[in-house]
């Protein structure tokens, strides 16, 4: 369950607060929705009554042509099951004793402008988003290419200042530090920065920068999806780095299993073109092209035409 705040659902869907139910925050478990039209019929044998309660032309209508006795019963027990809220759609006139009903359970009552199908499309994304599961790791999100790279190793191995490099070099910086991720569907991640910090990078030597208004709107962005990890550590010479990539290496977060490439770091490696050079790797493999396995193709068909010779 997670508690979002009724200001923010009511600005990023242009919703208007009717009631707010004299809370702040809303309790929700799931980004699914219900049309309660059975229920006013009163059927209340299954009532999903942990969802956001959405009312349309359809349900509004049924409401005022209901005995003023029967209407009221209903909506007792409607808004009397402990509701997050109801949202009336296409703008529609809220009548008096469905706002009257609202405050008498403490139910936050929202209305939308929208068609009511648009509003229920806009509500569920932005719950699902809302409501996915999270996590914040310690490292610089970068999008190179159109790809999303997530840069990991320890504190002043480089990955800031790659990212710099990155960003002169006209790619966009999402976030440094701290890479808030979220799960947004079975396979797919994205990630932000927090908000405090958004557009900040540190430094060290100089500190504090803002890649914002020292570079312009186009070398940041707030959101991207992550779709692969590169690992920087420190040049280690009794370690076997793989040097032909036919083994694709990969690794978890969230149980999405994302690729992963393992970037040793010494003097004298140039690092942005390298991960310039990951990310177009990483598109070629998508359309369908593989360099090291179209080697590996080249030389078994000249081995094997050598032993037919």
């Amino acid at each position: 369950m997670s508690l979002i705040p009724i200001k923010d659902i009511a600005r990023e869907l242009e919703l208007e607060i009717i009631y707010d139910g004299d809370r702040k925050a809303i309790d929700l478990q799931t980004s699914d929705v219900n049309r309660p039209g059975l229920h006013f019929a009163g059927f209340f044998d299954y009532f999903a009554k942990e969802r956001v309660q959405v009312l349309g032309k359809g349900e509004m209508t049924y409401l005022y042509q209901l005995d003023p006795a029967v209407r009221e019963e209903r909506l007792d027990k409607f808004f009397g099951s402990g509701l997050p809220c109801v949202l009336v759609a296409r703008n529609l006139e809220t009548p008096q004793y469905l706002i009257d009903s609202a405050r008498k359970h403490k139910c936050p009552l929202l209305l939308s402008k929208k068609a009511t199908s648009i509003i229920i499309h806009d509500l569920i994304n932005y719950l699902d988003s809302e409501l996915a599961p999270r996590i914040t790791r310690h490292g610089v999100l970068v999008d190179v290419y159109g790809v999303g790279i997530l840069l990991t190793g320890e504190s002043g191995i480089g990955k800031s200042e790659t990212a710099l490099e990155l960003v002169k070099r006209g790619h966009r910086l999402v976030a440094d530090d701290a890479v808030e991720i979220k799960k947004v569907a079975e396979n797919r991640l994205i990630g932000d920065s927090p908000e405090l910090i958004r557009h900040f990078m540190e430094v060290r030597g100089i500190g504090i920068i803002d890649i914002k208004a020292m570079y312009g709107v186009g070398a940041v962005i707030n959101t991207k999806a992550i779709d692969m990890v590169m690992h920087m550590e420190f040049w280690d010479s009794n370690k076997d780095y793989d040097r032909l990539g036919l083994v694709d290496e990969y690794t978890e977060i969230l149980g999405v299993k994302l690729p992963k490439v393992d970037l040793p770091v010494r003097p004298g490696r140039n690092l942005a073109i390298i991960v310039e050079v990951a990310a177009m790797n990483w598109r070629l493999k998508h359309m369908g092209y593989h360099a090291a396995k179209e080697l590996d193709r080249r030389l078994n068909t000249l081995i094997q035409k050598s032993c037919e010779d």
